[in-house]
């Protein structure tokens, strides 16, 4: 839903009244008892933290200053505000009420509260608190924008245009509301005044997503597609708002009708990376696998959906037909009987079910099936027959002249839902058109609103150990590894290693110099033959820190040669052979299976020498998890986190791993937990799950 209260989307919207009412409050109290004194302070403290986004925190001063002066207005409002902040609704709405009972004057509460009630879908009590406060601010942007999608969210269409019409004229130049009124228009059917409002939106705002989806939606869905136009808009989209898998279904749905393959399947990958449970990007992916014979792939997605939606029909239907490519009838048979269980009135899965209980020899039961499915049809064509004088008659035609278009295949005279049910299970699929919050937050850190920050949903990746480090607020130091500490204090390298997943690469030229000069200094001591092992992981960390990495593997490799129970050096192996393999760019002569052995073997050399390794556990979850090998994964992360019992990283890819597995339980609690040890990503997906 696209709001215009929050702090920023408004201009000199609602966010800078309340930054003049706290100045109001606060200077207000010159003669007052030390009570009050400190009600003030704890207002300002409040003000601070809400600015901030700092949302739970700003409650906990609003409730004392509601204890100290409970006839007040503002701190009731600016409680209201932190919870409308946080998705409490209700408690924002009931905030804003207390609020308005204390000072029915006090616009912003009305404003609040009509937010808070759209959003529980109250859209009427909605515009008339909007009401209330245009009848004090009349030409508020912020109020008139959310007025207008509250009526055109009711149906009343023709009031939400005449609400973005008296917008516009009072802000020309604000863009989402030619946006907003092009949504509006489309309601109305008037595709071209919505193009003109989207075309002109574009001119005030290159860089707002919205009108090229919408533009990207009418061409696409005309009665004569446009889908290069579509495609152009879609890739607009995409590059503003990267991460929303919706907007790669689309896209991939453009591209298939422009019979370009392999770029659909690219975007039904990427979709499903961005958001793995996602069943219109998987099914979707199924049927383009099933179109190129990859049968056993196609099988795997349908499979699931299936774990996240157990009665998708389509994906039962066409799992089924491809059991019965494979002649795995007993299968095949087993998803028909449930589709038909789940969709008894077509006569169309009777006649399939009938053919493959045949080729399965048992004939008794395919001849029942077949009768049952010819009386269905009969029945079925008689319904459609009456439909059909039916609609004659409407239109004053003679019964025996044309025939309806609707629902009717005129050339064989049937009723079109026998003839299409396959159609209607084999074709891809799009998703509505969804258009992005333009909310926007100055504080896109940890603090404040992480629910919603568009975090595409990736796992924590791999740790490393590595001479830099960037630490965040929530993890101000770097994981304790016994290998790296027992290295450092051999004071060989040129820096102290750090143990991190989230390690920065050096950007100036002194600094990048003296990795360089590091390494002609080991090369040449390696060349003199005065080397040991020390020297080639030394030598391999330099290589690392500069992204080489088929050097640094090459130096690891090495090392541990020469120090068969040197389990770092096994370790960083490992890393840097997986970099290679992410990369791209390992040497043409070693397979991807090769590598992938090499590393397991790596990490499993590394636990022979140090079983106590949570580190090297995860990475080895990490890289089961990156080959679908989902059971190795969740006993490695298991594992990791029976040693280190605050693994953060680990529980948030555990919960992963959970969701993969159909276990919402499990994966909720596993992200709380990751939320609570400070992975922030956690909240983005716990919202995304819960939904």
């Amino acid at each position: 839903m696209l709001k215009e209260t929050e702090k920023g989307a408004g201009g000199a919207g609602l966010w800078m009244r309340i930054v003049a009412l706290a100045a109001l409050l606060i200077a207000g109290g010159g003669s007052m008892c030390r009570a009050q004194i400190n009600a003030d302070q704890v207002m300002r403290v409040g003000i601070n933290a809400l600015y901030f986004d700092d949302f739970m925190l700003s409650i906990q001063y609003f409730n004392r200053a509601i204890e100290a002066k409970p006839y007040l207005a503002k701190p009731y409002f600016y409680r209201a505000v932190a919870k409308l902040n946080l998705d409490d609704y209700r408690g924002a709405e009931a905030d804003a009420t207390e609020a308005i009972n204390r000072n029915p004057y006090l616009s912003d509460a009305y404003e609040v509260r009509g937010v808070a009630r759209q959003n529980l879908g109250r859209n009427a009590e909605a515009i008339a608190d909007y009401d209330v406060a245009l009848s004090q601010l009349p030409d508020n942007r912020g109020i008139l924008f959310n007025k207008s999608l509250a009526q055109d969210e009711t149906g009343d269409h023709e009031a939400a245009l005449a609400t973005l019409n008296r917008l516009i004229e009072a802000h020309p130049g604000m863009d989402n509301a030619y946006t907003g009124r092009a949504k509006v228009e489309l309601s109305l059917k008037d595709t071209v005044a919505a193009l003109a409002d989207l075309n002109k939106s574009i001119e005030l705002n290159p860089n707002a997503p919205n009108p090229y989806l919408l533009r990207a939606d009418i061409a696409m869905r005309s009665s004569q597609p446009d889908f290069q136009s579509a495609l152009t808009d879609m890739d607009h989209a995409i590059k503003l708002q990267p991460r929303i898998s919706g907007f790669f279904i689309n896209r991939a749905f453009i591209r298939y009708n422009l019979n370009d393959w392999f770029g659909a399947m690219a975007d039904f990958d990427y979709a499903v990376t961005l958001d793995p449970t996602n069943t219109t990007a998987l099914f979707n992916r199924g049927l383009l696998r099933a179109e190129v014979s990859d049968n056993d792939r196609a099988v795997d997605d349908f499979t699931q959906v299936l774990a996240i939606e157990p009665d998708n029909v389509g994906a039962l239907y066409n799992r089924g037909r491809l059991y019965r490519e494979k002649h795995d009838y007993r299968n095949a048979l087993a998803d028909l009987d449930r589709v038909i269980a789940l969709s008894p009135e077509i006569s169309g899965l009777m006649f399939e079910r009938s053919g493959l209980l045949d080729i399965m020899g048992r004939r008794r039961e395919a001849m029942a099936d077949y009768d049952r499915a010819m009386a269905m049809a009969r029945n079925e064509h008689r319904n459609f027959d009456k439909l059909k004088q039916q609609a004659a008659q409407a239109a004053g035609q003679e019964a025996a002249g044309q025939g309806i278009t609707q629902g009717v295949d005129s050339e064989n005279d049937s009723p079109a839902e026998d003839l299409t049910f396959a159609r209607r299970f084999t074709t891809l699929l799009t998703t509505e058109t969804e258009l992005t919050d333009d909310r926007e937050y100055n504080n896109k850190s940890i603090r404040g609103k992480v629910q919603d920050r568009d975090v595409s949903i990736v796992t924590e990746p791999d740790f490393t150990v590595a001479y830099y480090s960037a630490p965040t607020e929530l993890s101000p130091t770097t994981y304790y590894m016994t290998e790296a500490d027992r290295v450092n204090a051999t004071n060989r390298l040129q820096m102290m290693l750090r143990v991190t997943n989230n390690e920065p690469t050096p950007d100036d030229e002194k600094t990048l110099a003296q990795h360089f000069n590091r390494i002609q200094q080991l090369t040449g001591r390696i060349a003199a033959g005065e080397a040991v092992a020390l020297d080639y992981f030394a030598r391999g960390m330099e290589h690392f820190t500069l992204h080489d990495y088929e050097q640094a593997a090459a130096d690891f490799a090495s090392a541990s040669g020469m120090a068969d129970d040197f389990g770092l050096a096994y370790f960083m192996h490992a890393v840097a052979n997986h970099r290679l393999m992410q990369t791209g760019t390992a040497p043409a002569e070693l397979p991807r299976r090769a590598i992938l052995s090499s590393i397991i073997d790596d990490y499993e050399k590394m636990l022979a020498i140090n079983p106590n390794s949570p580190i090297a556990l995860f990475n080895l979850g990490n890289l089961y998890l990156e080959t679908e090998d989902l059971t190795s994964a969740l006993s490695a992360f298991n594992r990791a986190i029976e040693l280190k019992a605050d693994f953060g990283e680990a529980y948030y890819n555990r919960g992963y791993v959970y969701f993969r597995l159909g276990n919402k339980a499990k994966g909720t609690n596993d992200l709380s937990r990751a939320g609570e040890l400070g992975i922030v990503p956690s909240y983005n997906l716990l919202k995304r799950m819960s939904r």
